[in-house]
């Protein structure tokens, strides 16, 4: 059963939102983390710097207020990344190609299709940096086979680093 078919992972609030205006992380979670209103533990540490909008994907709207965060993006604004994982990378591939500019980067975890896809380099080639985080290589000693979830500490680590280097 997939996080979209399973019907307790549909249950809940389509967006969770938590920390300062400003800079936003804008996450698109497959598995629907964050059902009881909030983010995962691991991320306090980004919603501390950033304002993340969390959007569960298996729930009804969240693409769509998805599409709104990042339509709505001014120019010269404050800065939006978009998170992915497994299949919800070209969603958010899709989101960045629709609105050239308005997001910084495009954060991939396990995506599919990859950051080498056409779809990827056309969002590269529209001035969004595309790159792909740390993954579960899918060996038993990953214990956590892929897509990594979103909210594991090695996903966190690494959107960090990204946005320390930039």
């Amino acid at each position: 059963m997939t996080a979209e078919t399973d019907p307790v992972r549909a249950e809940g609030p389509s967006v969770v939102t938590d920390g300062d205006d400003g800079a936003k992380l804008l996450v698109l979670d497959p598995a629907g983390e964050g059902k009881h209103g909030e983010l995962p533990a691991t991320w306090r540490p980004l919603a501390a710097q950033r304002q993340v909008i969390w959007c569960r994907l298996p729930v009804d709207g969240a693409l769509t207020q998805a599409e709104d965060v990042l339509g709505d993006a001014e120019p010269g604004g404050p800065p939006i990344d978009v998170i992915a994982s497994g299949e919800s990378a070209e969603d958010a591939l899709r989101l960045a190609e629709r609105h050239p500019g308005a997001a910084s980067h495009v954060l991939l975890i396990d995506p599919v299709p990859d950051e080498s896809s056409e779809l990827a380099e056309r969002v590269r080639s529209a001035g969004t940096a595309v790159a792909v985080l740390p993954h579960s290589t899918g060996e038993p000693y990953n214990r956590v086979p892929p897509p990594l979830p979103l909210g594991h500490p090695d996903v966190v680590a690494g959107i960090s680093k990204i946005l320390e280097d930039v």
